[in-house]
C-alpha cells in the first residue's frame, strides 16, 4: 500500500503501513509526531469521542462559556478546550517517547476530515 499524506492549513496526517513501527504521522505545519498503529488507533478513537462530546455540549452551555474535556489511554492523552463549535486540541504521547503537540481551532475541521479519510484505508 502506498504512503498517504493529507495536509491542510495547520494540520497534517499520514499513513504508511510498511513503515514499522511508526506507520502514522500527525502534526501541524511546523511539527510532527510519528505514531505506532495502536497509538494512531487510540488517537482516532479519542478524537472522535471528544468531538462528539463537544458537539453535545452545544445545547448545554451558554454562548460565552468555554469548556475543557480530556480522554486518555495507556498510550495517549488528548484534550480539547474552547467553545463547543471552536476548540483547540492538545496531544501527549505517553510512555518512553513522551512528546506532545497541539492544533488551533481553525485546523480542527480539516484534521477531522483528514483522519476520517485515512480511516477508510
Amino acid at each position: 500500500m502506498p504512503r498517504i499524506l493529507k495536509t491542510g492549513r495547520g494540520w497534517r496526517v499520514g499513513w504508511h503501513p510498511e513503515q514499522q513501527p511508526y506507520c502514522a504521522l500527525v502534526g501541524s505545519e511546523d511539527w510532527a509526531i510519528e505514531l505506532t498503529e495502536p497509538e494512531f488507533t487510540d488517537f482516532c478513537r479519542l478524537l472522535n469521542q471528544l468531538t462528539e462530546t463537544m458537539s453535545q455540549m452545544t445545547t448545554e452551555l451558554m454562548d460565552e462559556e468555554r469548556i475543557a474535556c480530556e480522554a486518555e489511554t495507556e498510550r495517549l492523552w488528548l484534550e480539547v478546550e474552547g467553545f463547543p463549535d471552536a476548540y483547540d486540541l492538545r496531544l501527549i504521547v505517553k510512555g518512553d517517547r513522551r512528546c506532545e503537540g497541539n492544533w488551533q481551532a481553525e485546523a480542527l475541521p480539516g484534521l477531522l476530515q483528514g483522519v476520517k479519510m485515512l480511516a477508510v484505508f
